[in-house]
């Protein structure tokens, strides 16, 4: 375990089996659709990637930038920064792949600017959810959902502070001081 990780909340094997479960339930939702998953970067791309390899369907992939945190801080600013260069979403069903979900305005957003450019269906799926730091103005639920964590910093497996801890290869909860220096 990294020195500035508390605890692990979910190793290796874990992480597979939420894959596994929700890549099943994607893969029974769209069979017969026409389907794009849209990885929200950076914090989705270890998820992504080992969810498109359990997913037994054929579909398309794309990307975009999505943030609401400021460089150093551990919450989010409130504002959303969206940079997607995603067009022509007419004729697909998109599932928007998060690492989590947190204040939801990033999800939120992002799914208004899907529908807003024309996609026929948007849905969510994340990893994560930390129902206890949702904003009062977001009104969406996720579709599919790994794994409710309680209300804590969490790095690894993609998520980071401050761009670090990506390359974990578990999910666990990082220590107070090091964020709050």
């Amino acid at each position: 375990m990294h020195k500035d990780v508390k605890e692990i909340l979910f190793g290796e094997e874990e992480l597979a089996e939420i894959v596994k479960r929700i890549a099943g339930e994607i893969t029974r939702d769209y069979k017969d659709k026409n389907l794009l998953l849209v990885c929200v970067m950076k914090g989705s791309i270890c998820f992504m990637a080992d969810l498109m390899r359990k997913i037994d369907l054929d579909y398309k992939i794309e990307f975009l930038r999505a943030k609401s945190y400021l460089a150093g801080c551990s919450e989010s600013c409130g504002e959303v920064e969206i940079r997607s260069e995603i067009q022509n979403l007419s004729e697909y069903d998109v599932l928007i792949v998060e690492d989590i979900f947190d204040s939801g305005r990033t999800l939120q957003k992002v799914t208004e600017k899907m529908l807003g450019d024309g996609a026929k269906s948007v849905k969510c799926c994340s990893l994560l959810d930390k129902p206890e730091r949702r904003a009062e103005e977001v009104s969406m639920e996720l579709d599919y959902v790994g794994e409710k964590i309680p209300n804590a910093f969490v790095v690894g497996y993609g998520l980071d502070y401050d761009e670090n801890y990506r390359g974990l290869p578990y999910v666990g909860i990082l220590k107070r001081e090091v964020y709050e220096n």
